[in-house]
């Protein structure tokens, strides 16, 4: 075993230099102060705050380094003496393998597959929870057997990442291995600290560490749901509670430390400090801080794809929780072929960081910047708010209420809206009754289109009638463009809705031109004995009410009369439709 002298050099010389590099830091610049807290390079400031650190950032910094320098003085405290069975001896060093893993292996194992680091993670603790079943005395077969279930659990949720990151079929779905897992997760430390205390050998010390890493596995839901409803204050949040997850490995290292011969407890080492051996644990640890950088995949309660991302939820029906994921989905979706928001190559705490700063962007040209720096290949392109609403809804929220619905929230909203937009208008000819008649209001692109059509929807050549109809509408500037079974009807202002009504007769009516601005009449024929106006059907184009069938006398040849003015009340629409042979185009009135 090494000697105490080398501990004592080690935990002298680490916690030295990350206060010295801390307080360094402070003279370099923010870059630099964070390069020294969060032991990552300078340039990964620049990916949470361009402007440098507003003053919460800095006192978390500073904080978190008094908060780490703490942690590993507890770490890397001397094992306690004494002979060790072969069990005993290997859990001691797996369970410091472990702990090294977590502060300075997992970077060059990082630059590994993930399936690597996956199946890494699940042999070590396979490993670990086999031989905490044997080396703890648990003075309780229920108890043990409880342990060993939990301890499956935890291990089939790691085997279904590997099992992820492999392309093999999985254990089960995400969405559901996820939470198990995180429960397990929590189950597994509470029963050891359990069987530790009935155990004797532990102390008090390393037990409130284990409880405390409990804590704040559950403090880390609701400090990450802050993140987007303090000003400011995410990334002080972030820092502080990266600093704080490390009193899982100080219980890991403790109960490494303490696994000694019987009802021996580990004490700590006299506290006495040589300057040379200050000087050379410094020359020995500062290429090990250099190599540690921030997780790059933080252990958060979900993941971006946890949740099923091919399911869009609205905001509304999802828990505060989930909405980080949700925007993860959507920052990495290629949906329609584009590529996606950021690049593979950020973490889900960068992407996170940078949908918070586009949520603060003042204009496009910023939102465009910074996708630029986080490397997009969208860098061109401007962020949608219904995006962004999952990592600001306060932001968002403040200029599209809309966006914060739930489904039935939005499904009311839309059907209060389209009620009124049909309530608004009105029948031109109320007192004309025809066989078949609605009124309502027909919604365009938000853009304007073509118009609408009157038309065979049963008729296979409809699609065909329909272009040929589009054609003559343009070539001949005219507001009516009819084909065969489809009678194509455009708008005369710029629109993006106007009210409809369509009557049907059994014989043509009189004209009655007055108080309309242009009446055009052309010819439509039925094949299948249908002539109607789309309907909205769930979508954003159509009718917002029912129509009726307009071919009242079956199959056969038809005649379309089109009124058209425009007034106070916007653009109105009257369809006139009976039967008629005649194949002309008419113009009753320009």
């Amino acid at each position: 075993m090494l000697s105490d002298g080398f501990w004592r050099v080690i935990r002298i010389g680490s916690v030295g230099l990350v206060l010295a590099a801390a307080v360094a830091g402070l003279v370099l610049g923010d870059a630099w102060l964070w390069a020294a807290v969060e032991w990552s390079p300078p340039a990964y400031a620049g990916f949470y705050a361009r402007d440098g650190f507003d003053i919460p950032t800095t006192v978390a910094l500073l904080v978190a380094a008094l908060v780490k320098a703490a942690f590993l003085w507890l770490i890397l405290r001397t094992p306690a003496p004494g002979p060790l069975d072969r069990r005993a001896r290997a859990l001691r060093r797996l369970l410091y393998l472990a702990a090294a893993y977590t502060l300075v292996l997992w970077y060059p194992i990082a630059l590994l597959p993930d399936a690597v680091d996956a199946a890494i993670w699940l042999a070590l603790w396979t490993a670990i929870d086999v031989l905490y079943l044997l080396v703890i005395r648990w003075r309780s077969r229920v108890l043990r057997t409880a342990a060993g279930a939990v301890f499956a659990v935890e291990l089939a949720g790691m085997s279904n990442e590997l099992l992820d990151e492999l392309d093999l079929p999985e254990l089960g779905p995400g969405g559901v291995v996820g939470p198990v897992l995180m429960l397990a997760g929590v189950a597994a430390t509470v029963l050891t600290v359990v069987g530790q205390r009935r155990d004797g050998r532990w102390s008090r010390g390393t037990q409130i560490a284990g409880w405390s890493s409990v804590g704040v596995y559950a403090l880390a839901i609701p400090l990450n749901l802050l993140f987007g409803r303090i000003p400011s204050g995410g990334l002080a949040i972030s820092v502080v509670m990266d600093a704080v997850g490390l009193v899982s490995t100080v219980w890991i290292a403790a109960t490494a430390r303490e696994l000694p011969a019987e009802g021996h407890r580990a004490d700590p080492p006299p506290a006495r400090r040589r300057a040379i051996r200050v000087a050379v644990a410094t020359a020995a640890v500062l290429p090990v801080i250099a190599l540690i950088h921030p997780e790059q995949t933080p252990h958060l309660t979900y993941t971006g794809w946890s949740m099923g991302c091919y399911d869009r939820p609205d905001f509304g029906d999802l828990k505060p929780a989930e909405r980080d994921a949700a925007f993860l989905c959507r920052a990495r979706g290629t949906d329609g072929g584009v590529p996606p928001m950021f690049p593979d190559s950020l973490s889900d705490q960068q992407i996170l960081a940078y949908g918070r700063m586009l949520c603060r962007a003042k204009d496009r040209a910023e939102q465009e910047t910074l996708l630029k720096r986080a490397g997009s290949a969208r860098s061109g392109w401007s962020v949608d708010p219904w995006d962004l609403v999952y990592v600001c809804p306060e932001v968002v929220g403040a200029t599209h209420p809309e966006l914060l619905r739930s489904a039935e929230e939005r499904e009311a909203a839309n059907t209060a809206y389209i009620t009124e937009a049909n309530a608004r208008c009105r029948d031109p000819w109320p007192r004309t009754k025809g066989v078949a008649q609605a009124t309502a209001n027909y919604f365009l692109f938000a853009d304007g289109d073509h118009g609408y059509l009157v038309h065979d929807p049963r008729d296979e050549a409809v699609e065909e009638a329909a272009e040929r109809a589009i054609g003559e509408l343009y070539d001949d500037s005219a507001l009516i463009g009819a084909a065969g079974s489809a009678v194509l009807v455009g708008h005369v202002e710029d629109v993006t809705d106007l009210c409809l009504t369509v009557k049907a007769f059994r014989t043509a009516p009189p004209p009655r031109t007055a108080g309309w601005d242009q009446v055009t009449e052309v010819p439509v024929v039925s094949r299948s004995g249908l002539l109607t106006v789309p309907e909205m059907d769930g979508g954003d184009v159509g009718a917002g009410a029912p129509m009726p069938n307009l071919a009242i006398a079956g199959k056969g040849r038809y005649r379309i009369r089109v009124y058209v003015r425009v007034g106070d009340a916007g653009e109105e629409h009257l369809v006139v439709v009976f039967p008629g042979e005649s194949r002309r185009r008419l113009k009753l009135k320009r």
